[in-house]
């Protein structure tokens, strides 16, 4: 079995009126639990927003500390799922549902290492 990790991508922004937002996590929720049922599901969660992060790089021995996210853009992480499948094809299955009902946002599909 392979761990694949879907990303969401959301763009940056205000988030939308809970009556937007209910019936979205509605689904995700059930599509969760449907994942946990099926065995595939290995862990799940949203993200604050990019203002909430810190960033670390080194350089010439020295450790920057920065505010904020890496880079700007227009869209950002705002969650994630980890699964175990098979293989790519079933992964991309699990992707294509989780797309659909995370309506106009877009999911990145990516093999961990092994």
């Amino acid at each position: 079995m392979n761990q694949y990790l879907l990303s969401i991508y959301q763009p940056d922004g205000p988030v939308p009126d809970a009556e937007f937002l209910e019936p979205i996590m509605r689904e995700l929720n059930a599509l969760n639990e449907e994942m946990q049922a099926a065995g595939v599901w290995v862990f799940a969660a949203g993200l604050h927003p990019p203002e909430t992060a810190t960033v670390l790089k080194a350089t010439g021995g020295e450790v920057l500390v920065t505010d904020g996210p890496f880079t700007e853009g227009k869209e950002h992480l705002g969650g994630f799922t980890v699964i175990e499948v098979e293989d790519l094809d079933a992964a991309l299955s699990w992707a294509r549902r989780l797309a659909l009902v995370l309506k106009n946002l877009s999911v990145e599909v990516r093999p961990f290492v092994s």
